[in-house]
């Protein structure tokens, strides 16, 4: 019988989250608890409770974990759309994917709905951290700044609801699937525009 690898516990615990992440997408957010994830990784049930406390601490270290992926990605992105390497698009493709695809929409509304929001508060504060980083670096002045909170608002709140409801609605409404993404889209090359440095 083969033993199992020892792993630090910085490795063991990264092991738990990108299994966790991998049962919300393939399973949604009910699968994510610290039984499936500790089968999933070939751990003990106690283990993930030593690195996470409860499966409330496990989803909240992966609404973290989402977070900081998903932002260092759009981060990336945002700076390639301002140096002429990237589009406005892609920023708004990654953040709707985010949501949906990489699961942070379920995730979100799941704990929302079992009354852990304070579970949230990773997610919020890893987007104001990247936001404030955009912003400073585009724009010194507090207009500019403003205007990026808002378009990062209005941004993740339609990757949100386009995550949980888009699809079903702009085929009510007679709109393409992609509707949601355009008008973001949209929104974000007029901010830009609004917003560009003098040169």
């Amino acid at each position: 019988m083969a033993s199992r690898k020892r792993l630090s516990p910085e490795e063991s615990r990264l092991a738990a989250l990108e299994a966790a992440r991998q049962l919300l997408i393939e399973t949604g957010p009910q699968s994510v608890t610290l039984k499936a994830v500790a089968t999933r990784i070939g751990r003990t049930h106690a283990n993930l409770l030593h690195h996470f406390g409860s499966a409330a601490g496990l989803q909240k270290a992966l609404a973290g974990y989402l977070a900081g992926s998903v932002c260092e990605t759009i981060a990336e992105a945002v700076r390639a759309s301002r140096a002429g390497l990237g589009s406005p698009r892609e920023v708004v493709d990654l953040a709707f994917d985010a949501f949906d695809k990489e699961g942070a929409g379920a995730l979100a509304s799941w704990m929302i709905l079992t009354g852990n929001e304070d579970a949230l508060t990773p997610i919020v504060e890893t987007i104001h951290n990247l936001v404030d980083e955009i912003a400073t670096e585009e724009t010194g002045h507090h207009t500019g700044m403003m205007r990026v909170h808002e378009d990062t608002l209005a941004l993740v709140l339609m990757a949100m609801g386009d995550a949980l409801i888009g699809a079903a609605l702009a085929r009510s409404l007679g709109l393409p699937v992609s509707a949601a993404r355009e008008r973001a889209e949209r929104m974000l090359v007029n901010s830009l525009e609004g917003i560009a440095p003098p040169r």
